[in-house]
């Protein structure tokens, strides 16, 4: 129960929903009122996004922050959507940066356990 911001009193009962957020009433003096908007500023995501630039991972980052997960890759992902309706597909990228896991081109050189291998070697 949320307590009076006039008379300070507790008797507040619920009175509603006004733009999404629940609105109270106080048995006391009849003040109506919402209580503050929870959630985090938008400083935190901000920095939440700078670290995802950075190359730290949605759980780093939710730990060091002290939000879920979740909610960081949420706010990324909203993010990535608004620089997609504002990217210019005319520029062209002049540096490529690849991980190496991506990077394998042709066919790998360890073929430990294969048939192909037993085939050649005439086992």
């Amino acid at each position: 129960m949320a307590s009076c911001p006039k008379c300070h009193g507790e008797g507040c009962v619920k009175d509603g929903i006004v733009k999404g957020r629940q609105r109270y009433r106080c048995k006391g003096c009849g003040y109506r009122h919402t209580v503050a908007e929870r959630g985090v500023g938008a400083a935190v995501r901000r920095q939440a996004l700078q670290l995802y630039l950075e190359g730290m991972g949605f759980r780093a980052i939710g730990r060091f922050l002290g939000v879920s997960h979740v909610a960081v890759y949420y706010w990324v992902k909203s993010f990535g959507k608004e620089v997609e309706s504002v990217r210019n597909a005319a520029t062209e990228a002049k540096v490529v940066e690849m991980d190496e896991l991506h990077s394998h081109v042709g066919h790998k050189k360890t073929t430990a356990g294969s048939t192909h291998r037993a085939q050649v070697d005439g086992y």
